[in-house]
């Protein structure tokens, strides 16, 4: 086809009508990358639980690996078992032969949710977090507790080397199952999340590690969350340390993921 003749109306409406096309080329090319990660669904009693994982290239069932769980956002909640991928899942992928591991997102239903929390807005449509320090589990944390557990037990796990990160609801999931299994992770990554900080005593002497982000202007998860988480595991003796990047929003995950040092430093605790 000649496209000199055209004039630029013309061109304009024929780049609109080929755009879908272009952005749908584009996503099947970046689902495709992940499809690395197979698609599994656990289940316990009357709930599933749709997980992807990804295993080592030239994975050996006979050698135990680093296990790396990553709790997604509410956003991403669902049973397509595909949501979950879209944040973190491409660095894991990417930097796989430099440290292999045993890599597991899985998805939250739509009408669960990782932590037990009250959510309570506001007349402005914000809204406060009451995080709770006890309780008994969501139907979703208990299935991913039952789903640990069955990882755990495959026999290719190390048990030193299990580590636990989550953004934004995925953030505050992975406080809450530190509170709730203190003594399985070695290190942990929330990311613009928040906790119960009277529950940080529970765990901050038996994880090795945790590094906590957070948006200096998040104007979803206040950054104040995990302010006082990091003072909290901090005084009850854990080791801590805490990002804040200014001038970032709720989205902190885009600069935690690309964190130069993140992965060397999880992949570097041990238990």
């Amino acid at each position: 086809m000649k496209y000199k003749n055209l004039d630029m109306t013309k061109y304009t409406q024929l780049l609109l009508a080929l755009l879908p096309l272009l952005l749908a080329s584009i996503t099947t090319q970046a689902q495709g990358e992940l499809d690395a990660y197979q698609r599994k669904v656990y289940v316990q009693g009357n709930d599933t639980l749709p997980y992807r994982i990804l295993y080592p290239k030239n994975f050996n069932p006979k050698q135990k690996y680093p296990l790396v769980l990553v709790l997604h956002g509410a956003g991403e909640r669902g049973n397509n078992n595909e949501s979950q991928l879209v944040y973190g899942a491409k660095r894991f992928l990417e930097e796989q032969e430099q440290y292999p591991a045993i890599v597991v997102f899985p998805q939250c239903p739509r009408d669960s949710y990782w932590s037990n929390v009250n959510i309570l807005p506001n007349a402005q449509g914000q809204r406060t977090f009451n995080f709770q320090a006890g309780g008994e589990p969501t139907p979703a944390m208990a299935a991913l507790m039952g789903l640990l557990k069955e990882l755990r037990k495959s026999g290719n796990v190390d048990k030193d080397r299990v580590y636990l990160g989550g953004l934004s609801m995925g953030g505050m999931g992975t406080f809450e199952l530190l509170r709730r299994q203190p003594r399985t992770f070695a290190a942990a990554f929330p990311i613009c999340g928040g906790g119960a900080p009277e529950a940080a005593r529970k765990y901050a002497r038996k994880v090795e590690s945790i590094w906590v982000f957070h948006g200096e202007d998040d104007g979803v998860v206040p950054v104040e969350h995990s302010r006082v988480m990091a003072g909290a595991i901090k005084r009850a003796g854990g080791n801590v340390k805490l990002t804040v990047y200014p001038g970032v929003n709720h989205n902190s995950w885009d600069y935690a993921f690309k964190e130069p040092e993140l992965l060397q430093w999880l992949f570097s605790q041990e238990k």
